[in-house]
């Protein structure tokens, strides 16, 4: 029950995207979520396309699953998408009115063009503009938002107004979702605050820990941490909002930058990686609405089997 439009064009055999989280979304998180099934992201922001050629080539090489990677528009490197294309089978875009051109380097590179919107008329303008298959994210997504509408009703929209396959994304995190979201229409289900706390992820433990201790009413929709990327919504666990608000001083720790450890400014927007340092507690928590099903720490495999296998057992018996 599990074979969908977008299994079928992805050449994955689960119907599950793990999103592409900047800082945390390893490559040894992509192949381990590809060798599940699902369609493992990396997200690379920022750094050199040769680099990015390198770390690609490593995780086609760990994986015969499907693989892609996830750019946001503010910082694009069109050096680096022509790389992820001649080598990933999903380019994807985020955070900028869809663009034709950016779209036919990828498809010249060999790989399918993927668009996450917010409206049924950016989803609408991404199909125009040539994407394969569209994301629709839900005001209840962890990480930057771009819509103002939760999941069903933006769901609903989109599956009027385009016929490529459509992921759904925004606090999916158990099975019972996964297969809501699949029995309203959806063809794949984006899911990202439950593989912050997988093993592969480079996530510090200290952003886990807060994560596990989590519930769905403890995240917030803000622009708080607009350092580096201004007045950009995000959802983030309230608690970080707070803890940086009583941060003395303008530097919340450090992070590194090639081979130096450079500073963090307070409300700046990277996550809390395992080699930061400093306040993790006040740097950017990103988290959905999905966070109440992050109980302990999983492998990538785990996550996926466990949403895959309870979401069949439910749309068997729904049927």
């Amino acid at each position: 029950m599990l074979n969908t439009a977008f299994t079928d064009l992805v050449g994955c055999s689960v119907p599950i995207q793990q999103a592409g989280m900047g800082g945390v979304a390893t490559p040894e998180l992509a192949a381990a979520v590809a060798e599940a099934g699902a369609l493992g992201m990396v997200n690379m922001t920022m750094v050199p396309a040769d680099d990015v050629a390198v770390a690609l080539d490593g995780l086609v090489k760990a994986t015969t699953g499907a693989v892609g990677m996830n750019f946001l528009t503010p910082f694009l490197d069109m050096a680096a998408v022509e790389v992820a294309a001649s080598r990933v089978r999903v380019v994807e875009f985020f955070y900028a009115e869809p663009d034709a051109a950016v779209i036919a380097r990828v498809h010249e590179g060999g790989a399918l063009a993927a668009w996450q919107v917010g409206s049924p008329d950016e989803a609408q303008r991404a199909v125009d503009a040539g994407c394969d298959f569209i994301v629709a994210q839900g005001t209840e997504a962890g990480g930057h938002v771009r819509g103002q509408v939760s999941l069903l009703p933006l769901l609903d929209s989109v599956l009027d107004a385009v016929e490529v396959p459509v992921v759904a994304a925004g606090g999916i995190g158990t099975p019972r979702a996964m297969a809501a979201a699949l029995a309203a229409g959806a063809t794949g289900v984006r899911v990202g605050t439950r593989f912050v706390a997988t093993h592969e992820a480079n996530s510090h433990p200290d952003y886990v820990d807060a994560l596990v201790r989590a519930q769905a009413a403890d995240t917030i929709l803000t622009t708080a941490f607009s350092v580096m990327w201004p007045d950009a919504p995000h959802r983030v666990l309230r608690s970080c909002v707070e803890a940086a608000e009583a941060l003395e001083g303008e530097i919340a720790g450090e992070m590194p930058m090639g081979v130096v450890q450079i500073p963090l400014p307070k409300f700046a927007v990277p996550c809390p990686t395992r080699d930061m340092t400093g306040k993790i507690a006040a740097m950017a928590l990103y988290a959905g609405q999905s966070v109440g099903a992050v109980t302990r720490v999983q492998s990538a495999a785990e996550v996926v089997r466990e949403l895959a296998d309870g979401a069949e057992r439910l749309l068997r018996v729904w049927a």
